[in-house]
């Protein structure tokens, strides 16, 4: 990645504007192998960096997480102020505000990238399974959340999919689907080669993350940090 002096003490990263979306995932990928291997260089966390964006923001990629407290999108990508519009919410499920959120980065703020970014032993999947296998449903509003990754666990088993990262990965990709198919905006965007969707998993204990589906297909064909035992990326409709 281009741009200055590597080290914790960087205020700010000189590179370009990132308006491509092949660009953008590159600029991912390359600040979490940094994070992987122990050695971030923390750009764009300074206090030049923040007065230069505090007149406003032109954010690379959105990110639309898991609000789980070790996913940290900041942080494993290796990225700053002003890098990054994250959206999280307990197993990334998708409701208007989220989409309006995405809707916002993307059309107000011209954002090249969106990024479904789920994890391994996600807790809104495994509170999904157990509410499908006993047949109670959770208390208050965690209902909705459970309620949300139903049809992602309908959809594993109709694939015989068992283990719960495969359903993880499985609802990565629901999720990515259900952003494309209730927003026509985002959808006309990535028609038009102005942005792109990538889901991609991280791996609690080892810190990669991995691509999982994508649209356009092309749009997340740049290697990540290796990842033992993870499945091989596919590519959605």
């Amino acid at each position: 990645m281009p741009g200055g002096q590597p080290g914790p003490q960087r205020a700010t990263d000189q590179a370009p504007a990132l308006t491509e979306p092949s660009r953008a995932y590159a600029e991912l990928a390359d600040g979490n192998r940094r994070f992987v291997s122990g050695a971030p260089r923390h750009p764009n966390q300074g206090a030049e960096h923040r007065a230069a964006v505090a007149d406003g923001q032109h954010p690379f990629a959105v990110i639309v997480g898991c609000s789980d407290s070790r996913l940290a999108a900041e942080i494993i990508f290796d990225r700053g102020l002003g890098d990054l519009f994250v959206v999280r919410t307990a197993g990334h499920i998708v409701g208007p505000e989220v989409l309006g959120s995405v809707e916002y980065a993307v059309t107000v703020l011209g954002t090249p990238l969106v990024v479904v970014l789920g994890h391994d032993s996600c807790g809104a999947v495994q509170a999904a399974r157990e509410a499908a296998a006993t047949g109670t449903a959770p208390v208050g509003h965690l209902r909705a959340v459970v309620d949300a990754v139903l049809p992602s666990l309908r959809r594993a088993t109709t694939e015989g999919v068992d283990d719960i990262d495969g359903i993880v990965d499985i609802h990565i990709a629901q999720t990515v689907e259900t952003l494309l198919g209730q927003s026509p905006v985002l959808a006309e965007a990535v028609e038009q080669g102005r942005c792109a969707v990538v889901g991609m998993s991280y791996r609690l204990a080892i810190g990669g993350v991995r691509p999982v589906t994508a649209v356009p297909v092309g749009a997340a064909t740049l290697d990540v940090p290796s990842v033992p035992d993870g499945p091989a990326a596919t590519a959605a409709a």
